[in-house]
């Protein structure tokens, strides 16, 4: 399995996405089509972590004020799975490797992985 979930609207979302050979890509934009929870279940998996799969960068982080907040990993998979921009993105999965994000490590570790 190749796929990616992303959202159309984050400029660094779609720059990763034009630097990478989408061909058998199954492509998921998670505003209009949000995750569910078997597909968050099946990136935990992978990563082992809600923490992990966890966007600080968002906005509503910092509104919400969580940052001071004592976040269980029970409470990450909650909020991921209430709003959207909770999801660290883009996530791509391939076979059993899973890429979190947009920092330059994981896009090169991506990149040495694709060939």
């Amino acid at each position: 399995m190749k796929k990616v979930y992303f959202l159309q609207t984050c400029d660094t979302c779609r720059r990763i996405l034009k630097e990478i050979n989408l061909d058998g890509f199954e492509k998921q934009e998670i505003k209009t089509n949000p995750i569910t929870v078997k597909q968050l279940e099946e990136m935990y998996k992978l990563s082992q972590s809600y923490e992990a799969l966890f966007n600080k960068r968002a906005k509503l982080y910092k509104a919400m004020d969580l940052k001071d907040q004592a976040i269980s990993e029970t409470d990450y998979r909650q909020y991921i799975l209430d709003e959207y921009t909770f999801l660290k993105r883009p996530v791509f999965i391939m076979n059993e490797e899973i890429f979190i994000g947009n920092s330059k490590k994981e896009i090169e570790r991506l990149k040495e992985f694709l060939g």
